[in-house]
């Protein structure tokens, strides 16, 4: 029997759907816009996937986690801390930590997102494997899986048929919120944890690729994108973010939010630095539309990392088959394989195997989507 430490952070995410690009001081700005929790729906997934896995959970009461493996059918844990109000945060998330230790737990499954794992590292550092939820807005760091379905593949294979969890090293990064927020990705390592890894289902750190060629690369995607919306006036273009479609933008002259979405029509701003209520207006009032997206260099993300602004609701009500993914050659070539985790596994799985992504002027490539959790998501 295995003894897993299982902590959820209840307001992790709150902040991506409302623009707000991140959560940590501003529950109640993002509670005021009208956010809704997301974390405890998605730990909840992955605790039902995990129903029958011979583990004994040990816990936080009420939001932190009791309350998530109630819902999902799970009777064997005990609660070792117990938060002084409904209201929590990281001095909470570290006092279970604390309990963690004292018990012995062989490995800690959290739901939050980087600022979660800074503060879990911070009371463990390498001495208990973490592994990772998603659920915060960006998520940078290593210990993540790639969806709450694939982190329970991970465990349930990794523990299946006696077999023991492989490890491997992987960064916990620290994102200046504040920087980001003015649009600035300023990142740090904060500390080099144990997580379980499965290729295909384990998510990877994000990098920058900064060189001559990708940029040539860059200016070859925003041509081709341009002549493509020059020649769709009518239809509203909603970009991304990242240095690719930043480019995307330069090219038709308009100065774009680097971490935020922009909607452009017939050449035109129609939206700057858009929310999920902004975005979902537009489409209001422009029924044909485009989404542009870039991958996460080397993390492989195409929704679901900083994108928390497109809902399922607003994929489906755009199409699937109106989003244009693009990426340069360079960044696919370090990327191992790109994943989807809208919130929604039926929608991710309507994607399918693979998506063709623009990496030149005229040129695209397929490439395959991992880690659903499904048998496919090996690449």
């Amino acid at each position: 029997m295995h003894t897993v430490g299982f902590l959820v952070n209840p307001v992790a995410g709150m902040g991506g759907a409302v623009g707000l690009k991140g959560t940590d001081g501003l529950v109640a700005e993002a509670i005021r816009r009208g956010a809704q929790p997301r974390a405890p729906r998605r730990a909840e997934e992955t605790a039902r996937l995990l129903r029958g896995l011979p583990a004994r959970f040990l816990t936080s009461a009420g939001p932190m986690g009791e309350e998530v493996l109630i819902r999902a059918g799970i009777g064997d844990y005990e609660v070792v801390y117990t938060p002084p109000g409904r209201e929590t945060g990281p001095d909470d998330t570290k006092a279970t930590c604390r309990a963690f230790l004292e018990r012995g737990v062989e490995l800690i499954l959290f739901c939050g997102g980087d600022g979660t794992a800074r503060d879990i590292y911070s009371v463990v550092g390498d001495s208990i494997p973490l592994l990772g939820i998603p659920a915060g807005v960006k998520m940078y760091s290593g210990v993540f899986a790639v969806t709450p379905a694939a982190a329970a593949e991970i465990l349930r294979q990794g523990w299946g048929a006696g077999r023991t969890l492989h490890c491997q090293d992987a960064e916990v990064v620290d994102v200046d919120e504040e920087a980001y927020r003015q649009g600035t990705l300023s990142t740090r390592i904060f500390g080099i944890a144990r997580t379980p890894y499965r290729p295909g289902f384990s998510q990877l750190s994000k990098q920058v690729f900064e060189d001559p060629d990708e940029e040539r690369a860059k200016k070859e995607i925003a041509r081709f994108l341009r002549e493509v919306m020059e020649g769709t006036p009518d239809i509203l273009y909603i970009l991304g973010p990242g240095g690719t479609t930043a480019a995307i933008a330069g090219e038709l002259g308009i100065k774009k939010t680097i971490l935020g979405f922009d909607a452009v029509k017939a050449g035109r701003l129609e939206g700057l630095d858009l929310n999920e209520g902004d975005i979902r207006a537009l489409l209001g009032h422009h029924p044909r539309a485009r989404l542009v997206v870039s991958i996460l260099g080397a993390q492989g993300a195409v929704l679901g990392r900083g994108t928390q602004q497109i809902s399922p609701s607003v994929i489906r009500t755009i199409g699937k088959d109106n989003i244009i993914v693009v990426a340069t050659p360079h960044k696919l070539a370090k990327t191992p394989f790109v994943f989807i985790d809208t919130g929604d596994r039926e929608l991710d799985r309507e994607f399918g195997e693979f998506i063709t992504v623009v990496t030149g002027y005229r040129v695209a490539r397929r490439v395959r989507v991992a880690g659903s959790g499904e048998p496919h998501g090996s690449p």
